[in-house]
């Protein structure tokens, strides 16, 4: 579950309100929660008013894009868009579409909404005979019109080089991350209250708000990161069948071992970050060059393009390019002539799963408490004393095969 940001809304809406109206491009990386809010916008809009449009599923053809858009559509199909009806070619089916969007209205006649989610997927059609300059046809189009949009993209470089030069009617909006509070509402009550105990008790909130801290510096603020750590802790605090009830077992809120079961080969952050990888990889050029540039920066970060160069084995010019393309998916990011990972939770998976086999229990716990150990929050009270036959914190637990890390 992702909790609204009201704030961002607001700025969304705002953009529709103003005089003339504004078109929000919301830009943020994989699982940063453009879906989402536009979901959202189309509910609070209304399903009669907005069409939410996943131009990444759809973008196949002209024709079946015009086909499937005014298929699906709440609002009356006329003109140039039912004259064609996805069987005229590419171009002219393209046109059409284009007139849609600017036209459509609602069945009370008032202007359209459209959300076009991956709104950067119609450059596919820059294959076809004469759209050779699709995206800027649709970015012309779509601000000479009356109608409302909000589009987004996951590639940020590409975005704003395209709008860079654009009418001013768009606004690029960054998606931001979430803040303590929304990963607090996200959590919801946590039921980390021994037996007996008040629920008052000063020690419970103050564990609560440290594991709230925990969370949001572990995802980063990024809601898909948040939302899988927040599931898995809720799994990990579930009886098993045949198992005592809740009531009679110690609860558990580790985040670190959500965090090593949820990259395990298997787990949903796994599979999320190596969707991420391909696709950005399979968008930019230069695959394996690109691949191993990435295992670098997995080994060590903020390199130059000189140490990175020498490490590869390539000239500097040809690094250089290398980078770009990096840079142009936004898979790493260069700060001062230094480059790093974009995202720092794809460098951890890059580290473990970039390799000839897959990463074992004791490679996961070394992983994960190298990615937390500088985002974790200081602790405001003195922590006990271990007692000398305990394991040391971040110690994977010896008769554990679930790939858990425990917390002292």
């Amino acid at each position: 579950m992702i909790t609204p940001r009201m704030t961002l809304a607001r700025r969304v809406t705002a953009a529709f309100d103003a005089s003339p109206s504004r078109i929000p491009v919301l830009v943020g990386g994989s699982g940063s929660g453009r879906t989402t809010l536009l979901q959202q916008l189309r509910e609070r809009i209304g399903r009669t008013s907005a069409q939410y449009i996943d131009v990444e599923r759809v973008a196949t053809t002209p024709e079946r894009l015009l086909s499937a858009v005014t298929g699906a559509s709440p609002f009356p199909v006329v003109g140039a868009a039912q004259e064609k009806d996805g069987k005229a070619g590419a171009r002219p089916s393209f046109e059409a579409l284009l007139q849609f969007f600017g036209t459509a209205r609602t069945a009370a006649s008032e202007p359209a909404t459209f959300l076009l989610d991956e709104f950067l997927e119609l450059r596919t059609f820059e294959s076809f005979p004469g759209l050779r300059k699709v995206l800027h046809d649709v970015v012309d189009a779509l601000a000479a019109s009356g109608n409302r949009f909000v589009l987004t993209s996951r590639y940020v470089a590409r975005a704003l080089r395209l709008l860079r030069d654009r009418p001013a009617r768009f606004e690029v909006i960054q998606m931001p991350p979430l803040s303590a509070e929304d990963v607090a509402d996200m959590l919801g009550p946590v039921p980390n209250v021994p037996n007996g105990a008040n629920e008052g008790d000063s020690h419970d909130v103050h564990e609560t708000e440290y594991l709230v801290r925990t969370v949001h510096a572990l995802s980063a603020g990024r809601p898909l990161y948040a939302g899988a750590l927040i599931a898995e802790l809720a799994s990990m605090r579930e009886p098993h069948n045949g198992a005592p009830s809740p009531a009679a077992i110690p609860v558990i809120n580790d985040p670190l071992g959500a965090l090593a079961s949820l990259l395990a080969p298997n787990g949903v952050l796994a599979r999320q970050c190596g969707f991420c990888y391909e696709l950005r990889l399979h968008r930019a050029r230069g695959y394996g060059a690109l691949k191993a540039l990435l295992e670098i920066l997995a080994e060590e970060e903020d390199l130059t393009l000189t140490e990175i160069s020498h490490r590869l084995q390539r000239t500097p010019g040809s690094t250089k390019d290398y980078l770009s393309w990096l840079e142009d998916v936004d898979l790493v990011t260069s700060r001062q002539k230094r480059y790093s990972f974009t995202d720092p939770m794809l460098r951890v998976w890059v580290r473990l799963h970039c390799r000839p086999s897959l990463p074992t229990e004791d490679d996961l716990a070394r992983e994960v408490h190298r990615y937390a150990l500088p985002r974790l929050p200081q602790a405001e009270r003195p922590l006990p004393k271990p007692e000398p036959d305990k394991e040391p914190a971040f110690a994977m637990a010896g008769s554990s095969t679930s790939g858990i890390i425990e917390i002292d």
